[in-house]
């Protein structure tokens, strides 16, 4: 919900930059590039910064893929950063893969012969 918030005011704030540059002082080009900026800038304070923090903390919105081939097991939070396990039944490895904001920095550990699955028969 957050997040559709957040899209709802840079939206909100686009019209209004185009509505007093645009429509009061006749500066329609000017207008234009302002609006797109103020996208930009939106577009990129969500993907580097808010994205993770409005999932963790306000319940955001946000979808991360498996790899084809392995199995997800687990994923956690540190500080402001997932950490997603998975499984891969091919090679026996576990992998931990860290998603950060703006996946700037991803850190990945993998477990050898962890065999996870394992019943003990």
């Amino acid at each position: 919900m957050i997040t559709y918030a957040y899209w709802a005011l840079a939206i909100v704030l686009i019209l209004i930059i185009v509505g007093l540059v645009g429509v009061k002082f006749k500066q329609w080009p000017a207008a234009a590039v302002l609006g797109v900026l103020v996208l930009i800038i939106a577009w990129a304070a969500y993907q580097f910064h808010f994205e993770q923090i409005f999932v963790k903390r306000y319940g955001g919105v946000m979808s991360v893929t498996v790899p084809k081939g392995q199995h997800h097991m687990t994923a956690t939070w540190k500080d402001n950063n997932m950490w997603i396990e998975n499984y891969d039944p091919e090679s026996n490895t576990c992998i931990f893969t860290e998603y950060s904001k703006g996946n700037m920095l991803q850190g990945k550990v993998t477990i050898k012969n962890c065999n996870p699955l394992n019943d003990g028969r």
